[in-house]
């Protein structure tokens, strides 16, 4: 019976936690939200779907390839699974996108967040000048990224790899689903990375680290990039290296700027 009693106090504690009330006007907000979200879902799935044929035609043009490249499809279903994969990303990112926007509108008036990020010693954010250079710098480098990846990286990539398998005298025939996979995770790799020198700022300016710690563990920093860049990018070696080293470029960019701006105030 104390066992249980305990257990039931235990329960009740963390339910009347700001924890549990966060937990539970999530809850309460997915269900009162879930048509909303179900049906934003499909509408994105079908508009992405009706948009992936001209996407994928237009990837494949003779223009965007290797010379002497040919792009198959190894099943009757491939391209239309394609389609379909694309289509539901699609809708997952405009999900994600829907309740970011409303966990920044609504989640900085919530108590439950107030009382939770006060436990942690933390502060809500606010629409200040620093949010809003802050937002503008993540997209910024995001759309850096993308230019990266599309003008420079994928198709000197494409290029090494045609002429490589060319020059053991293999036919250069790609599947479909390979070759869009490919750039796709070239592109993500790149925006992800992109983002190192707003990270770096800000962890800075939070005083999450200092710039003296953070120089302790550059080589650290350094080999942690190219792991991710191993994890991001295509597993070729030339595509690690092009993907991480301009995640240290940006990064020792921004302990610069930390430096000449004493933007951590250390």
């Amino acid at each position: 019976m104390a066992g249980e009693n305990q257990l039931e106090n235990a329960v009740k504690g963390l339910i009347d936690s700001p924890g549990g009330a966060l937990v539970s006007d999530v809850s309460k907000y997915l269900k009162n939200r879930i048509k909303l979200l179900v049906g934003l879902f499909i509408i994105s799935v079908v508009a992405g779907f009706s948009l992936t044929k001209s996407v994928i035609k237009w990837l494949i043009e003779p223009e965007r390839l290797p010379s002497d490249v040919n792009i198959i499809v190894t099943s009757p279903i491939e391209f239309i699974l394609l389609q379909f994969q694309i289509a539901v990303s699609f809708g997952i990112v405009i999900i994600g996108l829907f309740l970011l926007i409303e966990a920044l509108r609504k989640g900085v008036n919530n108590e439950a967040i107030r009382h939770r990020l006060a436990e942690l010693e933390l502060k809500p954010p606010k629409f200040s000048w620093a949010f809003i250079t802050t937002i503008g710098f993540t997209i910024l480098f995001a759309i850096a990224g993308l230019l990266y990846s599309w003008e420079f990286l994928t198709p000197m990539i494409l290029q090494y790899l045609t002429e490589d398998a060319q020059t053991a005298g293999l036919s250069t025939e790609w599947r479909l689903s390979g070759y869009v996979g490919f750039i796709v995770n070239l592109a993500l790799a790149c925006v992800i990375g992109f983002q190192s020198p707003v990270i770096t700022l800000l962890i800075l300016r939070l005083g999450v680290v200092t710039r003296s710690q953070i120089t302790q563990f550059r080589k650290h920093i350094w080999f942690t990039a190219f792991v991710l860049g191993a994890f991001l990018s295509p597993p070729d070696p030339l595509s690690l290296f092009l993907v991480a080293m301009p995640v240290v470029i940006l990064f020792e960019i921004a302990m610069f700027i930390d430096r000449i701006f004493n933007i951590s105030k250390t």
